[in-house]
């Protein structure tokens, strides 16, 4: 599934590649960035709260999903930033989804998608993201140095993401300073918070850490908490609840 994936990021980043010069142009007249990283510094665990219509995991979670209305009750139970899915072939997502949360919260914003190529980061900045995904699975060394550089540059947040122990040490000697330990196996898109649990021992002083995946109450939000992470990004949860804003709520809470 994973290599399905990348095939589809791979053919939209072609896209892209031939709109960079126009995509910089946009990324330079955007909304300044707002402050991902330093969102989720505050005392006890942060929240990422996501936008996220379906997933291969999952099946479809809220296809109708409203994102700008979803965002407002995450901002207003307190969530950090808001993580918004606009990869379209298998998690239904898109940039639209991304400008219109972006426009309806004050809180910084992540476009989280498989990011392939340079210019996706500039696409982005220009569509008012404040962080971006990089996920270490699906590129090089190389790869992420030349995303980190750009991410840079922009003046956005680069969240990578790491799936083992390995992944994370791969992070690191890239220079990620903002890590995100993922407790899905892509092989087998099961979760298990312990993933997490273990990686953290690999987690240097300095390094902001966020716990994806599998989080889906205020048990598994104090797991994370206690296993040293300054933050947790969580989706279908708070996509299904009937009360997103006193769930995020709760989860801010969690001990």
């Amino acid at each position: 599934m994973l290599q399905e994936i990348i095939v589809s990021a791979d053919e939209r980043a072609r896209h892209t590649d031939m709109l960079v010069d126009e995509l910089r142009e946009k990324a330079a007249i955007a909304p300044p960035v707002r402050d991902f990283a330093g969102a989720l510094m505050s005392p006890g665990l942060s929240v990422i709260a996501e936008i996220k219509r379906r997933s291969p995991s999952a099946g479809d979670i809220d296809i109708q999903l409203d994102p700008a209305k979803q965002a407002i009750a995450y901002e207003s139970g307190g969530a950090d930033a808001v993580s918004v899915l606009t990869e379209p072939d298998f998690f239904g997502g898109s940039l639209q989804d991304l400008e219109s949360v972006r426009s309806a919260v004050s809180i910084p914003v992540l476009r989280k998608d498989f990011t392939r190529r340079p210019s996706q980061i500039w696409e982005a900045r220009a569509s008012g993201a404040d962080a971006v995904l990089i996920i270490v699975a699906s590129l090089t060394d190389d790869a992420i140095a030349i995303l980190l550089a750009t991410a840079k540059e922009s003046g956005m947040t680069a969240i990578v993401e790491a799936h083992t122990t390995s992944e994370v040490k791969r992070a690191l000697l890239a220079g990620a300073t903002v890590i995100g330990v993922n407790n899905r196996d892509l092989q087998t898109f099961e979760t298990d918070l312990s993933t997490s649990e273990i990686a953290a021992i690999h987690l240097p002083r300095g390094v902001v850490k966020i716990a994806e995946s599998g989080v889906s109450s205020v048990e598994g939000a104090a797991r994370m908490a206690r296993a040293g992470y300054d933050a947790i990004l969580v989706g279908e949860a708070l996509v299904r609840s009937t009360d997103p804003a006193r769930l995020v709520a709760e989860l801010k809470a969690a001990r």
